[in-house]
């Protein structure tokens, strides 16, 4: 049967969420996980259905795409299938094409899996390389160093700080309160936890994956958001930020580490995480908290005509 391309409705986001958590794997390529489709979700349910692409052949879901961004293409292939010949040339011509609904005129940006087959359909096409990522993962099969701070999951009561924090991180104009409601809402957030940092380092002696519940004291400085795929499986961060007031401390680290331990409570076999090869600080920041380097991801660009 032929590849069929598609928009999923709201309904079902389950189906397409299940297929991309038994895509991920330790030893495959890091690639679209259903926490960044849970990120997305601070747009909504609505928003997140008509930001994905789905190609199915004889009822399986091959491949899905998520469109973060109007002019970003973010990938996620079942393992079997990234050299699949017939599959990478039909992702490459639906990025390509506008009409096909995909991607449309202009700048564009693709990210596969490293590896897959079709990003050498994507270079015949034209498409440049883009600037580089760094690819990082942790293995999770020990316990995770407990940090010196107070970690406090992220409800209704702490999603201002979150935001706040978010805000100085970032500089997004998407960091807002009402983004972190929505999000909770989201069937990935089943399986994650947003967590924040306060300023107040005489809380100690918690058991790791186990924030504290006590009120805080202190502003919040520092917070992360983990993603698991299920028992077994690789989580994501996504994501992690120190309020810029606050930075030079340790932070970063701490509320990593704190991350880690969520997600080692949650299951998850290893903890991956992708951020820009120049970010030299953020990248800085994983390797301390146990992260060593897969390699580098270069996305496929399409530049103006």
């Amino acid at each position: 049967m032929a590849i069929e391309t598609s928009t999923p409705g709201v309904d079902d986001l389950g189906e397409v969420l299940d297929a991309l958590r038994t895509w991920q794997q330790d030893a495959a390529p890091l690639q679209l996980h259903p926490g960044d489709v849970g990120w997305f979700w601070r747009f909504g349910a609505g928003a997140t259905a008509d930001a994905l692409r789905t190609w199915r052949r004889d009822g399986r879901d091959l491949a899905v795409g998520l469109l973060d961004g109007p002019d970003l293409l973010r990938l996620g292939i079942a393992p079997d299938l990234l050299h699949d010949e017939e599959l990478a040339r039909r992702i490459a011509d639906d990025a390509t094409r506008p009409e096909r609904g995909v991607l449309g005129e202009g700048a564009a940006s693709v990210e596969a899996p490293v590896g897959a087959l079709v990003d050498g359909y994507l270079a015949e096409a034209g498409w440049g390389l883009d600037e580089p990522w760094a690819l990082l993962r942790r293995d999770l099969a020990e316990p995770v160093e407990v940090p010196d701070v107070r970690v406090r999951v992220v409800g209704p009561e702490e999603a201002a700080s979150w935001a706040e924090v978010l805000r100085s991180s970032f500089g997004g104009t998407t960091a807002a309160p009402e983004r972190w409601h929505a999000l909770a809402t989201g069937l990935p957030y089943a399986d994650a936890r947003c967590l924040v940092v306060h300023d107040d380092r005489a809380a100690v002696g918690r058991t790791a994956g186990d924030p504290g519940t006590a009120p805080a004291s202190g502003p919040a400085v520092a917070v992360v958001g983990v993603w698991s795929a299920g028992p077994g499986r690789p989580g994501l961060i996504e994501p992690m930020g120190v309020h810029a007031d606050h930075r030079g401390r340790g932070l970063g680290r701490a509320v990593t580490l704190a991350g880690l331990a969520a997600l080692r409570g949650l299951g998850a076999s290893s903890a991956l995480v992708a951020t820009a090869a120049d970010n030299v600080g953020g990248v800085a920041t994983y390797v301390s908290a146990g992260f060593v380097h897969l390699p580098e991801r270069r996305d496929r660009r399409r530049d103006a005509d």
